[in-house]
């Protein structure tokens, strides 16, 4: 019988502070930002803990959600209100960094085999920024600590879904009223993950505000309140919700800092949405391709 994945969400809050010891104030402050602003700042915490398992004949479940419920209540009471650089343990040394949290929540949900065999951890610091531990994380990790970070991006731009190479009637039997002369836009929500090792100096796979003025300044300056068929690279191409996500990954691809880019989502309606995850040779992890 193959396994079925079961995922429960709970939420916490706590504060943090950005701090490397072994660093003067000055870098601090460079590197981490307001982050490094003392005492602390905080967050309302969205925890997803996803296991798998064969579905039991007798019970119907993977894992009982109560039991699952009450094992994550025992692991985050240590967190919940609490000031993760003062009160907890397990970053005394270590910077409680979104990616750092994830994977001291990992340790803690492997050891606990009644919750099932635990498959990915998402921690969200707050709706447009999260991290994520998988088993295949951790497998590839060895004694590096490995984790990705999903940051969410928005802009809106104009499109005609038209193809020189169709006839009018081709065109409109295809693509419909997208292919109306006036055009018709979207508010693009645009998602990036990077993958990568955990900085031991920083606790994190990226630096985020570099990793927003990259896509600033490479694709949302570019295409948020423009028309994407003007774009000079859909001069020869359809300005679709595909080439855009592959072109989204061309532009950003060689310029992502210290990680692999792994992932882009794009979404264009409730009713659509689109992600690429690369080729190898094209800056992804060995073996992904298109998805």
């Amino acid at each position: 019988m193959g396994r079925v994945l079961l995922t429960k969400r709970i939420e916490f809050s706590a504060s943090h502070r950005y701090q490397n010891d072994a660093w003067d104030a000055e870098r601090n402050r460079l590197v981490f930002g307001a982050c490094n602003n003392e005492p602390g700042h905080g967050h309302n915490y969205l925890l997803e803990v996803t296991v798998a398992g064969e579905v039991d004949a007798q019970t119907g479940m993977v894992v009982n959600l109560y039991d699952l419920k009450q094992v994550l209540k025992q692991v985050l009471e240590e967190f919940d209100h609490k000031h993760l650089n003062l009160d907890i343990p397990y970053f005394k040394g270590t910077i409680p960094t979104t990616e750092n949290i994830a994977g001291v929540l990992w340790k803690m949900l492997a050891a606990r085999p009644e919750i099932g065999t635990l498959e990915k951890v998402r921690l969200f610091e707050d709706e447009d920024l999260f991290a994520e531990i998988t088993a295949a994380d951790v497998r590839a990790g060895g004694e590096n600590a490995r984790a990705s970070v999903t940051r969410q991006y928005y802009f809106s731009a104009a499109h005609r879904v038209h193809s020189g190479q169709l006839s009018p009637a081709e065109n409109r039997r295809l693509y419909g009223k997208c292919d109306s002369p006036g055009a018709h836009g979207h508010n693009y929500e645009l998602s990036v993950r990077v993958r990568g090792e955990i900085s031991p100096d920083t606790g994190m796979v990226v630096d985020i505000p570099t990793l927003d003025r990259l896509v600033q300044e490479l694709v949302v300056q570019r295409f948020d309140h423009r028309d994407l068929n003007r774009d000079p690279d859909f001069s020869a191409r359809v300005p679709t919700g595909e080439n855009l996500t592959r072109l989204v990954w061309k532009l950003l691809v060689r310029s992502i800092p210290a990680a692999r880019l792994d992932r882009i989502g794009l979404v264009e309606t409730r009713g659509s949405s689109y992600a690429y995850t690369g080729e190898t040779g094209e800056g992804a992890l060995p073996g992904r391709g298109a998805a």
